[in-house]
């Protein structure tokens, strides 16, 4: 069942998304070669709580941590740990909250330090392929013209689209209806109606798209060992242009 939002709760949502915006710029502030993913998952349990939220992820379904953090070969899920980050890595930073009773949700792929150009080129994919969904996140289209704009710009470049994983709607649940795949045909999928609050989520692979869980039950990784990139925001479907809850504003003011 898809849950359509009344402005107050958009407000909420959005909110919830200014938080999440703020954590992330807060956890890439503290990226460089040698600090841990825990000590980075620290700090952002800290800076969430500071602002009143509370960490969307931390025990969700048994999750350890407060962020998803995913490095390199990792697409999604991977835990915080006692892992240094180097030079030249890649992880995406993946954070939610809980805030007057609904969750925020985003993530962002930081590079550590400097990386290969292949992999620099595939976090750019990456982030414009979101824009380019985005872009087709109105009332009267449907998932597959999201999908299929995501899919046709990744591809486009020579890079590939995760199919097992895939966005959703957000709400009073971290994960509602509808999903809202990186790949799919034009006219195709749920349709789309104003108030729906959805995040898309395009997790693109520098390799094959084929991908692997983790024996811990929750990582998944490029089963060539090949970098994947995530980038995610919350938007809002509208008639003729999508609000988006999500900024990077924070973080780019950090890294000009």
């Amino acid at each position: 069942m898809i849950k359509l939002k009344t402005e107050e709760e958009i407000a909420i949502l959005r909110e919830n998304a200014l938080m999440v915006s703020k954590t992330l710029a807060e956890v890439g502030r503290h990226i460089e070669p040698g600090i841990t993913t825990k000590e980075l998952d620290g700090i952002a349990e800290k800076f969430i709580r500071s602002m009143g939220a509370v960490p969307g992820f931390l025990g969700f379904e048994g999750f350890p941590g407060t962020l998803c953090m995913s490095v390199n070969d990792v697409v999604v899920h991977g835990f915080p740990s006692a892992y240094k980050l180097k030079e030249g890595d890649i992880v995406s930073v993946d954070c939610g909250t809980i805030y007057r009773g609904y969750y925020g949700d985003s993530a962002y792929t930081f590079p550590v330090g400097k990386v290969a150009p292949r992999v620099r080129q595939l976090l750019d994919a990456t982030r414009q392929s979101l824009e380019e969904g985005i872009a087709q996140a109105v009332a009267g289209n449907r998932t597959g013209d999201i999908g299929a704009a995501v899919q046709s710009y990744c591809e486009g470049l020579g890079f590939s689209v995760v199919r097992e994983l895939v966005g959703h709607g957000v709400g009073t649940s971290m994960h509602e209806s509808p999903e809202v795949p990186n790949y799919g045909r034009h006219g195709h999928g749920v349709k789309l109606r104003e108030g729906m609050v959805i995040c898309i989520e395009p997790m693109i692979n520098a390799g094959h798209k084929e991908v692997y869980l983790d024996e811990n039950g929750w990582a998944v990784h490029t089963a060539d060992g090949m970098p994947s990139a995530h980038f995610e925001k919350t938007v809002v479907v509208r008639h003729g242009k999508a609000e988006v809850l999500t900024t990077y504003e924070f973080i780019e003011k950090q890294t000009c």
